[in-house]
């Protein structure tokens, strides 16, 4: 009797400890996804600083932005293939359509807006990197060296917003 308990508790706590591990696989599947996402966009809104920026400042941050988010990516996609997920292809719906409000602007009022968007998108990101940096695996890893980065580009982007 004794040996049977003890085997359901042991196939109890196997079971729990699956499904821990499940849980916690899929919450590190969702925060790369989110992360390939947005490193995706802030590509794209890095070029378009560029394109759309005026002042040199911008332009200059949208060149910081696309170079370190494309090398950001690469980690991401690398840490997704490490857990055998497949990563999205690109921006999601919401990112594209800042995108497409943002592409209709120039100049001055550009500036603005983007730095604000900036200084907002990175304030969030920084707070999900925190959180996924916890956990003990590629995600993990790849959120941890990534949270410097972020708070450089947050740092540049309140510095923007504040007219500096």
């Amino acid at each position: 009797m004794n040996r049977m308990l003890l085997s359901l508790g042991t196939a109890t706590l196997m079971a729990i400890s699956v499904a821990n591990a499940s849980a916690k696989d899929k919450q590190s599947e969702t925060f790369l996804k989110k992360a390939i996402e947005g490193n995706f966009a802030e590509v794209s809104m890095g070029e378009l600083a560029q394109q759309n920026g005026q002042s040199d400042a911008v332009k200059s941050f949208g060149r910081m932005l696309s170079t370190d988010h494309a090398a950001a990516n690469q980690k991401a996609l690398n840490a997704a293939e490490g857990l055998g997920m497949s990563p999205p292809g690109g921006p999601n719906a919401k990112q594209k359509a800042e995108y497409d409000k943002m592409s209709k602007m120039f100049g001055a009022g550009f500036d603005r807006m983007f730095a604000t968007h900036m200084v907002a998108d990175h304030q969030k990101d920084i707070a999900e990197y925190k959180k996924a940096s916890k956990s003990k695996d590629a995600a993990g890893e790849y959120a941890s060296g990534q949270i410097d980065t972020l708070q450089k580009h947050l740092d540049t982007a309140k510095s923007l917003k504040a007219g500096n």
